[in-house]
């Protein structure tokens, strides 16, 4: 059955999004509202053919500008999220060339920052700042890294800055609002998942994409948890690192009191 799952989906995937991708070039051009609208429908509907089970907790903010800080375990990730509420992301800027998921994230109006050129920092921070202002949701992975799922990592300061500083540049009356998200995978087949299990669902290291997405499909049906914290206003006299750590201690939080796997 794993070969026949595995072409059933690749088949699906490619109609369903060569059908949508016209009018998501079409919508970013035209009508930014529906731009923002038609990712979550679409990831709505590849929850249901990865047979991934979203599960919300807490209250979701809309508030705008808003930046959400998240912990990063999977490419997973990606698809619950946006499944949940209309977002964007932040990606480092090699991922615009992945084939498929460079597109895919284009298409998701990704902002992405090249780390290595500082002559580009300028150049993203407006486009951060615009994204924002104009009342787009923008995620970001905070640990900078993916993890195994076990853990939470240190959250890094320097985006966080540079978003606020890219928004109150123009608009110093306003406050970002900082939403601390939580993502923990806890059932596949109805099962609790044990920390053996963990390295199976997590994506990071050196995997490769392809057998770890593979493995997902063919694996059977999987449960994630996505909860929303308390959020943090972000205002011009805003420390960057006080608020990172406290969005950082707000999803350690999250997670100690939700995380499924078995011990």
């Amino acid at each position: 059955m794993r070969p026949i799952r595995l072409i059933s989906f690749t088949a699906i995937f490619a109609v369903l999004t060569s059908v949508l991708m016209p009018f998501q070039w079409l919508f970013i051009a035209f009508l930014p509202t529906l731009a923002r609208t038609l990712p979550l429908f679409y990831h709505r509907i590849l929850c249901r053919l990865l047979r991934v089970s979203v599960t919300c907790e807490g209250e979701i903010r809309h508030d705008r500008p808003m930046l959400i800080l998240s912990n990063h375990v999977s490419w997973i990730d990606i698809v619950a999220l946006s499944a949940v509420l209309p977002v964007s992301f932040i990606a480092k800027s090699e991922v615009r060339g992945w084939p498929v998921f460079g597109l895919l994230a284009r298409l998701q109006r990704t902002v992405f920052v090249d780390r290595e050129r500082r002559s580009k920092t300028r150049q993203t921070n407006q486009e951060l700042g615009q994204r924002l202002t104009e009342g787009d949701a923008i995620v970001l992975f905070a640990e900078g890294t993916t993890s195994d799922g076990l853990r939470i990592l240190p959250f890094r300061s320097p985006l966080v800055g540079a978003a606020r500083e890219a928004l109150l540049g123009e608009h110093p009356e306003h406050e970002i609002m900082i939403q601390p998200v939580c993502l923990l995978y806890t059932h596949r087949n109805g099962l609790r998942l044990s920390r053996a299990d963990m390295p199976h669902i997590g994506w990071y290291g050196d995997m490769d994409l392809l057998p770890h997405l593979t493995n997902v499909i063919t694996a059977g049906p999987l449960d994630v948890r996505v909860a929303f914290g308390r959020p943090i206003a972000f205002s011009a006299g805003s420390d960057r690192k006080q608020i990172t750590r406290q969005a950082e201690a707000e999803v350690r939080r999250l997670f100690d009191a939700c995380r499924g796997f078995a011990q």
